[in-house]
């Protein structure tokens, strides 16, 4: 991994998207609604090969007992449990629904829990929820099973149980250390609590085991930062996901909390930054892409070695590339070449399924030309390098021709060493591949037609 100056990093201090899809879900539109998804599941049904592929799921449950000031996700607050029961009732309504379209037993290869905080169900609740799935799908040996895990609400019996429910991986939200940090974003959680758990995760098998951070949030300052990365460098999980917080009070309510004056300003997240990318290196992480680093024997790690990796509405996946059905309110799927979006509301979702309908409020059929892009920017992405020839014979066209604009923007990349280009396709260097969001964004159409990038996330 080769670091990168703080310089470079400064200059690509961009907003962008994080393209799990193409187009991206701001392009999702309400015409596309719950018929258009039933015809992309009988496609599916009647497609053949399509049904032998391996399906992934997402389940989203949307409660936590507490509000994080910093949290952009949909989510419902409430300390009352006997909400989820009523959820789970309308997930399994859920779940019917799609089974009489595609059948029971459709192999399922990855699934992932989030939220909200999954960990808000009991045990119980998380028994009904594993087996009511496992009656619907056939879950596959060797499969990528994951949960994220909010460590307030679990302890040494709670994973233990996880663990018999047959998940295999791990998402604990810690974002930083810090107590004053933790105050300014009402979430406290102290330290020995994580690495007791985290200890213990281990012990129980877990495959893989992941520790989100934030930086840019408020209080932090490059040298309480410091002891945050010295902390991440002595609890060792195997895969670390990196976020820069993104302040946009105006979209997310909760974050209206925050004290804009406490937050730490740019050259100071910038040091952040360059000192995480520094320190992960020396700790013997792999940069696998965007904001995610394992450790080398790590399947993330593996997967980005033998050119095997993929990248869908979860983030990165050793998995292959395959259709994702998305269970819950606000889920995002996508069934062959579309996309799909359920209602963001329980009381909508709720009405949605009562009438016997999928939830789906949003979504996308994407176009040929929106085929051909995704697969540059996935190939991007996840290979950080496009061939010219396998593009051509896949989707039928010059490369050099259609993308001629694109390849033109390329060279200014080119210059500054993110992207090395010859006859035979492009390949993101070992400089470019902490801007690969920069290098996918000259074959976003969409993006170069409305400059307003301001509803995105900075680019690193």
């Amino acid at each position: 991994m080769s670091v990168v100056s703080p310089d470079l990093l400064r200059q690509y201090d961009l907003n962008g998207p994080r393209y799990t899809s193409y187009p991206t879900a701001d392009r999702f539109i309400e015409a596309f609604a719950a018929a258009d998804y039933v015809q992309a599941l009988q496609q599916r049904h009647s497609g053949g090969g399509a049904m032998t592929l391996p399906l992934s799921l997402y389940v989203h449950i949307p409660f936590c007992e507490s509000l994080c000031y910093y949290c952009a996700c949909n989510k419902v607050i409430t300390k009352h449990h006997e909400r989820a029961a009523e959820y789970l009732r309308y997930l399994s309504r859920e779940v019917n629904l799609h089974t009489a379209h595609v059948g029971v037993g459709q192999v399922v290869s990855q699934l992932h829990l989030g939220g909200g905080s999954p960990t808000f169900l009991s045990d119980d609740e998380l028994r009904e929820l594993m087996s009511m799935l496992r009656r619907s799908f056939a879950l596959a040996p060797g499969g990528e099973y994951s949960i994220e895990v909010d460590p307030r609400t679990v302890d040494a019996g709670r994973l233990t149980v996880l663990a018999e429910l047959g998940f295999n991986r791990l998402s604990f939200g810690v974002q930083d250390f810090d107590p004053a940090v933790q105050k300014a974003v009402h979430r406290i959680q102290a330290t020995e609590r994580i690495f007791s758990l985290v200890e213990t995760a281990r012990e129980l098998g877990f495959e893989s085991i992941n520790v989100d951070l934030i930086y840019g949030l408020p209080r932090q300052t490059p040298e309480s930062f410091e002891r945050t990365l010295a902390l991440m460098s002595e609890l060792r999980p195997d895969r670390i996901a990196l976020y820069a917080y993104a302040h946009l009070p105006e979209r997310f309510k909760p974050q209206r909390r925050i004290v804009a004056a406490e937050l730490p300003p740019a050259p100071a997240k910038i040091s952040m930054l360059s000192r995480s990318l520094a320190v992960f290196e020396e700790a013997g992480y792999v940069y696998v892409g965007m904001d995610h680093f394992a450790l080398p024997n790590d399947a993330l790690a593996v997967a980005k070695r033998q050119g095997r990796l993929n990248r869908n509405f979860q983030g990165y996946s050793a998995q292959p590339d395959c259709d994702l059905i998305a269970l819950g309110v606000s889920a995002i799927g996508r069934v062959g070449a579309s996309y799909s979006q359920n209602a963001k509301t329980l009381e909508e979702y709720y009405d949605h399924l009562d009438q016997g309908q999928f939830p789906v409020v949003q979504g996308l059929a994407l176009s040929r030309d929106d085929v051909v892009r995704r697969a540059v920017i996935m190939a991007l992405m996840c290979q950080g390098a496009v061939e010219y020839e396998s593009v051509e014979i896949a989707h039928l066209i010059d490369f050099r021709r259609y993308f001629a604009t694109e390849l033109q923007a390329l060279e200014l990349l080119a210059d500054r060493e993110l992207v090395s280009l010859d006859d035979s396709g492009i390949q993101v260097t070992a400089k470019g591949w902490f801007f690969v969001r920069a290098v996918a964004m000259v074959f976003d159409r969409y993006l170069q037609a409305d400059r307003n990038r301001t509803k995105f996330s900075r680019i690193i």
